[in-house]
């Protein structure tokens, strides 16, 4: 996606499991404000054995790697797991090799690392919205995030 004038970038994601773990997907939408270009763009996907957890960060993953290049960035995100974890958890993680604070292995560290890498790129705000709650853009993510998961079954 091109960022015109560097305005910022609204980003909306959502995961999904059908089962946790079973097949799941994600979605995402990426918005420049109308002053900026007034773009927007949707992307979603799926995989076949997964965890909600696992899809909530493949879709903000996913949509950071979608932008061409850096920006200021909202993402917005009903996951408090990923909210949390990379605003504040993934500090101390890091500093501590990748272990919890009970000296266990963080799960999901690739994704985590991911994360943190394209994350790296931008000037991001985390902004966690409550899921399933009216909010438009979130609801829409949502359904981004279930054509994933039916993505997996076409043309089967």
């Amino acid at each position: 996606m091109s960022e015109k004038n560097h305005g910022c970038v609204d980003i909306y994601t959502d995961g999904a499991c059908s089962g946790n773990p079973g097949p799941g997907g994600w979605g995402a939408i990426l918005r420049v404000a109308a002053a900026a270009g007034g773009q927007e763009k949707e992307i979603c996907g799926g995989q076949r054995d997964t965890t909600n957890n696992r899809m909530e960060l493949t879709a903000v993953i996913e949509a950071l790697r979608a932008l061409k290049r850096p920006v200021k960035a909202r993402v917005h995100t009903d996951s408090q797991y990923v909210q949390k974890g990379i605003s504040e958890w993934i500090h101390a993680w890091k500093m501590r090799g990748w272990r919890t604070a009970s000296r266990q292995p963080v799960k999901n560290e690739d994704l985590w690392r991911a994360l943190d890498e394209e994350a790296a790129r931008h000037q991001v705000e985390w902004v966690w919205v409550r899921g399933h709650a009216g909010h438009v853009d979130n609801e829409r993510a949502d359904l981004l995030a279930r054509r994933g998961i039916e993505s997996l079954y076409e043309g089967k």
